[in-house]
């Protein structure tokens, strides 16, 4: 495949990788094919605690990432209400319990459409966003306070597919820039509980679907067929 041209590889990440991990994977696989010079990125950051669609560009599509960036995503969360934790998931162990019982189906879903829409969304304390040239959670894991500013974030759907009490799994569709842990936490506020996400996927990026995207080790498979399918995926 001519990868120095320009290839948008859409990946499945693995929970517990960071988005870099992929990267400097995708990076040591182009090295043992004699690309050792090519560049590689990715288009739109996923946390560790979350899987799905990430899309790598390669070569010549570097250039492409700004756009496919900008694009629309999708997320399939599941969430526990009646409860809150710092990092707003299951970074860091629950902080508060709230009464929950009095939450119904309807209760749910109406207070989803009154989030939908454009908004100024506040990150979580514990994200990588700038603050004085430090990522926000460096301060947060040092104990110092620090004032995060509110961005503009556009919500244009969001769907219960789910409802087992304390447990709701919603679809949303939003636009770069969104944080779901923040939705996650407005939402438990909303509804006079607390909530924070168990479960995070990304479902689509833009034009691609999750149905399209590759896992590591198919990726790994298909460059350099293993038969003995001993080779850690990671190295």
């Amino acid at each position: 495949m001519p990868f120095a041209e320009g290839y948008v590889l859409p990946i499945d990440k693995p929970l517990g990788w960071t988005s870099s991990d992929v990267v400097r994977k995708i990076k040591v696989m182009m090295r043992r094919l004699g690309h050792r010079k090519i560049k590689v990125g990715h288009a739109g950051t996923l946390d560790p605690l979350a899987t799905g669609i990430l899309i790598v560009c390669l070569g010549r599509a570097t250039k492409q990432a700004e756009a496919l960036q900008a694009q629309p995503k999708e997320y399939l969360t599941t969430l526990a209400l009646g409860a809150t934790t710092p990092s707003f998931d299951m970074e860091h162990p629950v902080d508060r319990t709230f009464p929950y019982e009095h939450i119904t189906r309807q209760m749910l879903e109406e207070a989803l459409r009154t989030m939908e829409g454009e908004q100024m969304q506040l990150p979580p304390v514990y994200s990588a966003k700038s603050i004085d040239g430090k990522r926000a959670y460096e301060y947060a894991r040092q104990g110092t306070e620090v004032e995060m500013r509110r961005a503009p974030v556009t919500v244009y759907g969001m769907r219960l597919e789910s409802f087992e009490p304390p447990r709701a799994t919603l679809r949303i569709r939003c636009s770069k820039g969104t944080y779901i842990r923040s939705i996650a936490r407005d939402l438990g506020e909303k509804l006079g509980s607390g909530a924070y996400l168990t479960a995070l996927c990304r479902t689509r990026s833009g034009d691609f679907t999750l149905e399209d995207a590759y896992t590591l080790p198919q990726v790994q498979g298909l460059l350099f067929p293993d038969p003995d399918g001993t080779e850690d995926v990671r190295r």
